[in-house]
């Protein structure tokens, strides 16, 4: 009976000096490669965290010339694997060197890091099963085409190559090729061939007297995850179907390699372990998660010790400029259609739960403790609110097509703005903010309801005026202009600095307003209102730092041609 002590044997050298050291680097690779890829215990495990020991303290070069000497075996995944995370000289080594099998290989290349994946490229002898899978990751173009030798002898036999050998197209180039200049002209072989292949109809070639196979279906781009990563800001988590995608990707990547691009407020806030609140970043990878994204985070730290962990968030995709008001009509009918019939279906859940969080509140069962009536209040508040979402949504739909009229009627513009103003003046008065309204002593009746009216001036004026900081006093003008009636007003200064697309755009990244005239903020509120305004007959815009109005005044208001006052 024998007992396998190698390992125990490997361990207990004491590596003091940098020479024990790389011997005892050694022994571990060459022990834990040849190791079953099943095998677990405390001393593999022991072994495993030496191992990463003995790589911090061995320069990086060094390390990766040890990887890369011809007696190395790594057989094991989970070796391949814990050296891969390292995205420099000693990853490369280890996945270039690796010796496994092609079912392993396809367990282990979605837990690779991104950065390690790619050197996968460098290797022509790795199973064609991988291919469709290095595709799907966003791994191309895996090897330049061998040279060939012309010094080859005629009167050899022709050897086929191995079926898992990737095969190159014919070299353009004859003829016996050496160092630098061979390499360079290789190269330059290799783009023409890539370039011609590019721009090959396929139209033009020829079809096999088979049945044709449906082209697969480009892969659906992702929306949104969440992620955790590791102190240097390496992603370690994320959900099951992008964690192959997105594992190794790291959200300071300086050098660009890990295929992430961040911005200088991004790195400047990992730096300081800071949160990360709404940063634009691009990802280049897969073809489902590449492009730009807005990720946000906070750093995460071990409750005994304060140890800084990592980062935890999410990432979503930027929010699209809106093309409702460019749709075509009948695209946006439909569009609204089945926006209405959506909100349909989540009201009816939404008024049961608010229907028994009363019965609960109002104590109509029977006696009920005060804790569970405080939270049957929260209740009724927050599906109140949800509801008034609702609302909103459709009413906005069906203005942007046509399917909502106004109700009309004859209402002084000037009365109504006024009051609202008026109303506002107790909120925004203690923090410095207000308004400074110049008008002319006439009436300026428009052709609609006074509840209609009040819903536009309310909507509008709570918004600018909810948007205003310290001591910012928002300068109005009502007057006639022509057949309308127009009040220009002064946006403050959280809103002037927005685009068009950004100030009329529902989105995450909303103004801060002490006074909400919506649930979804700022910009979709202001887009209501414009949809308010243009189904009342009138236009609200922006130039610059101003906002104008302008609603048309009643038949009965407007001024007479000037040939009937002479007359």
């Amino acid at each position: 009976m024998h007992f396998d002590d190698r390992l125990a044997t490997a361990l207990r050298t004491r590596a003091d000096g940098e020479g024990m050291r790389r011997i005892q680097l050694r022994q571990l690779l060459d022990l834990l490669g040849t190791s079953p890829a099943e095998a677990r215990g405390d001393l593999i495990d022991t072994a495993f965290v030496t191992l990463g020991d003995l790589i911090n303290a061995i320069p990086a070069n060094h390390c990766a010339a040890i990887l890369a000497e011809t007696g190395l075996r790594l057989r094991s995944p989970r070796l391949v694997a814990a050296l891969a995370r390292n995205a420099g000289v000693i990853g490369k080594a280890a996945v270039l060197r690796a010796e496994l099998s092609a079912e392993q290989w396809l367990d282990l290349i979605p837990a690779l890091p991104a950065a390690s994946r790619a050197y996968l490229r460098d290797r022509a002898d790795l199973p064609p099963t991988i291919t469709p899978l290095l595709d799907r990751l966003g791994v191309h173009d895996r090897a330049l085409p061998p040279a060939t030798d012309a010094a080859v002898d005629a009167n050899a036999p022709a050897v086929a190559p191995p079926p898992q050998a990737w095969q190159a197209d014919p070299d353009p180039y004859p003829g016996p090729y050496h160092g630098i200049s061979a390499l360079v002209r290789r190269i330059e072989a290799y783009r023409q061939a890539r370039a011609g292949s590019d721009h090959r109809s396929t139209a033009e070639s020829p079809r096999l007297p088979l049945p044709e196979t449906a082209s697969p279906t480009p892969p659906t781009p992702i929306a949104t995850f969440d992620f955790a990563t590791d102190p240097e800001g390496q992603i370690v988590w994320s959900d099951a179907a992008i964690m192959p995608m997105v594992n190794g990707l790291r959200l300071a990547a300086i050098d660009g390699s890990s295929g992430l691009t961040p911005s200088p407020a991004l790195t400047d806030a990992l730096r300081q372990r800071q949160p990360l609140h709404d940063e634009p970043v691009s990802i280049t990878g897969a073809p489902a998660i590449t492009g730009a994204w807005i990720v946000t985070a906070i750093p995460w730290f071990d409750s005994l010790t304060g140890r800084h962990m990592g980062w935890r968030g999410r990432m979503r995709r930027p929010i699209a400029p809106e093309t409702a008001l460019t749709a075509h009509p009948a695209a946006q009918a439909v569009e609204a259609d089945r926006i209405r019939q959506l909100l349909h279906e989540l009201r009816t859940p939404i008024n049961a739960i608010q229907g028994f969080a009363e019965v609960i509140q109002q104590q109509l069962f029977g006696p009920t403790p005060h804790a569970y009536r405080a939270l049957a209040a929260n209740i009724v508040g927050d599906a109140a609110q949800m509801l008034a979402a609702f609302d909103e949504l459709e009413r906005l739909a069906r203005l942007e097509t046509s399917a909502l009229t106004l109700e009309s009627g004859a209402t002084d513009a000037a009365a109504v703005f006024a009051l609202t103003m008026a109303q506002l003046e107790p909120h925004l008065h203690p923090r410095g903010n207000g308004f400074a309204l110049e008008t002319a002593d006439e009436a300026l009746f428009v052709p609609l309801a006074k509840i209609e009216l009040e819903r536009i001036a309310w909507r509008l004026l709570a918004t600018l005026g909810g948007s205003c900081t310290g001591d910012e006093v928002l300068t109005a003008r009502l007057r006639r202009s022509a057949n309308h009636a127009r009040l220009d007003i002064a946006l403050p200064a959280a809103l002037a600095a927005l685009d068009d697309t950004g100030l009329f755009s529902a989105s995450a990244e909303t103004v801060h307003q002490t006074i909400a005239a919506g649930v979804f903020g700022a910009g979709f509120a202001l887009r209501l209102t414009r949809a308010e305004t243009a189904a009342a007959g009138g236009r609200l815009t922006r130039t610059g730092a101003m906002m104008s109005l302008e609603l048309p005044l009643c038949v009965d208001a407007m001024p007479a041609p000037a040939a009937l006052q002479s007359a």
